[in-house]
């Protein structure tokens, strides 16, 4: 799920997002880690919620607002590596920060391929973790907005018809207005009527943004579109289009 955003005014008067409180969750078994852990992180301004197990965090996932988890490796239940590769596939994860006593390498670098964005070893020094946060938190929240804008981009995909959304995967993949006709068995000017629809609804002003977009939101959400090999009669015209 994405968060909403507060949107305040920059200098010169320009739009800035500006996400709500920043939150940590900080995921341990030692109560005392998880007290003075918590203290730390907010001495520097962040909120915290701390979990003794990571199941207990994991209903909380869906409510996550931007910012990052303080991960233990080692804890009854579900470990840490357990979590992180139940949280690999889902788009709304925030950055996980593995901390633990009992590291050894082969353990960071399987955290780190389930998605992990650092590998701290218990004892580690405050300032270096609280950078990491910081770096994490960034990250998130970058993220985040790219999933609000791609959102949106998403939505703009969605009012394409079936034969649209076949002729801009053939815009993407390069060919020339006469070769889309070709391999669509249409004509030329069919065609150039659903590339200029296509700009319409995409909100495009040309097919370098166009191509710029529908890439971009592919390759963070593993989206395509999907063609139909059904379709109505083809429009003559942007007339017959309108």
């Amino acid at each position: 799920m994405i968060t909403h955003y507060h949107v305040r005014v920059g200098a010169g008067g320009a739009s800035v997002l500006d996400p709500p409180g920043q939150l940590v969750f900080v995921i341990d078994d030692d109560p005392a880690v998880r007290t003075s852990l918590s203290w730390l992180i907010k001495s520097v301004g962040f909120e915290v919620e701390a979990f003794a197990t990571a199941d207990e965090f994991f209903s909380r996932i869906r409510d996550v607002r931007p910012g990052c988890v303080v991960l233990d490796i080692r804890m009854p239940g579900r470990n840490g590596l357990e979590l992180l590769e139940a949280l690999r596939d889902d788009p709304a994860r925030p950055p996980v920060i593995v901390v633990t006593g009992f590291g050894d390498v082969p353990m960071a670098v399987r955290a780190m391929k389930l998605g992990a964005v650092d590998f701290l070893e218990k004892p580690f020094n405050d300032q270096a973790l609280l950078e990491r946060i910081r770096l994490a938190v960034a990250q998130d929240a970058r993220r985040r907005k790219e999933l609000r804008d791609h959102e949106d981009i998403l939505k703009r995909l969605a009012t394409l018809t079936p034969r649209e959304r076949q002729v801009l995967d053939l815009v993407i993949e390069g060919q020339a207005t006469k070769q889309i006709a070709q391999t669509l068995s249409l004509s030329p000017k069919t065609v150039e009527v659903h590339r200029s629809h296509i700009m319409r609804k995409m909100k495009t002003e040309g097919l370098a943004q166009l191509v710029r977009l529908t890439v971009s939101v592919r390759a963070l959400l593993g989206e395509r579109c999907e063609t139909d090999e059904t379709f109505e009669d083809e429009p003559q015209s942007v007339g017959a289009m309108a």
